[in-house]
């Protein structure tokens, strides 16, 4: 007999999956990646390492972004499609069934752990959207659930299963404990687009049509303002996001870099004229060592090169445009 776990990495999928193994099924892991959970294929493949099975990532940010944008069931407290974006995971994982002679489905789902998808009555819609009605065991709670195919055939035995409930992680931990797994990440990460600070960042993107996967990119790189209806300036804060600003440039861009001060690197995206990109250099001294003296020049990098000697913006000024 063999499953497919879905292997986020984090502590619940590796129990869920601890769980079958010990019950003598074969399990492959499964991971999709995205821009969307940072470290997270790392994390999956450790998983992996550390229980000998084998693993298979796919990517699926582009999936992603399209059901950000336009998601069945709504959006979380953030942008995040959770119920969308469950059924989308279980709709490609549905696909290596018969490759990998495979019958049934790990997760590492726990019941009311997650307002929007981890409730009994949305648990059932995922499976019926994804075609997978029964077929996902979902071992950490699976005796607070009506029992599954995989249980009810005997596949496993269900009073080897657990009945945990809620947000807190006491019982998962103990239980690693127990199991002796001890090198797992902290449960405090997540999937980004829940995070309100990136969230408000995306809405941005979003009501400004430029949700491409350029743009999130510099979603997690330093100050955010919008300057006009298609005009977004990042500023960096750190030398190392200088550099990530660098990396990120692409055909279009201006960069700016104030003179004879030290401070941010800025990049320019989107339809700046002379005026957008002079006030463009003045949040660039704003946040520099310049931002003390009565003019800097700012060399600007791009489609066309300007050099521009400009006072500081001052912080009434940027309020508005903060993202």
């Amino acid at each position: 007999m063999k499953a497919i776990a879905l292997m986020s990495g984090g502590l619940d999928s590796r129990l869920a999956a601890k769980l079958v193994l010990d019950q003598g099924v074969e399990v492959h892991a499964l991971h999709f990646t995205s821009l969307f959970a940072p470290g997270g294929e790392r994390q999956a493949r450790s998983a992996a390492e550390q229980f000998r099975i084998p693993l298979t990532v796919e990517n699926v940010t582009d999936e992603l972004l399209a059901l950000v944008r336009t998601p069945r069931y709504g959006h979380g407290s953030g942008v995040n499609p959770c119920i969308d974006c469950r059924i989308m995971e279980l709709r490609r994982a549905r696909r290596h069934l018969e490759p990998l002679a495979a019958s049934f489905f790990i997760t590492g789902e726990v019941l009311g752990q997650r307002p929007m998808s981890q409730r009994k009555d949305t648990m059932k819609l995922i499976e019926r959207q994804a075609g997978l009605e029964g077929l996902v065991l979902r071992p950490l709670c699976a005796l607070a659930l009506e029992p599954s195919i995989p249980e009810l055939e005997g596949w496993v035995d269900r009073q080897k299963l657990l009945g945990i409930t809620g947000r807190r992680r006491v019982e998962q931990m103990r239980l690693a404990a127990a199991l002796g797994i001890t090198d797992y990440p902290s449960p405090a990460g997540g999937c980004r687009l829940t995070e309100p600070n990136y969230a408000a960042r995306m809405r941005d993107l979003l009501g400004h049509d430029e949700l491409i996967v350029d743009n999130v990119l510099l979603l997690e790189v330093g100050r955010h303002f919008r300057l006009g209806p298609s005009a977004k300036l990042v500023v960096g804060r750190i030398e190392e996001e200088n550099g990530r600003i660098q990396e990120l440039i692409r055909d279009g861009d201006y960069l700016l870099d104030a003179l004879g001060v030290s401070g941010p690197l800025s990049l320019a995206r989107g339809a700046f004229d002379e005026d957008l990109l002079r006030l463009a250099a003045r949040i660039t001294v704003r946040y520099g060592k310049g931002r003390s003296l009565s003019e800097v020049p700012v060399q600007v990098t791009g489609p066309a090169s300007f050099t521009f000697t400009v006072p500081p913006a001052q912080d009434e000024e940027l309020e508005p445009l903060r993202v």
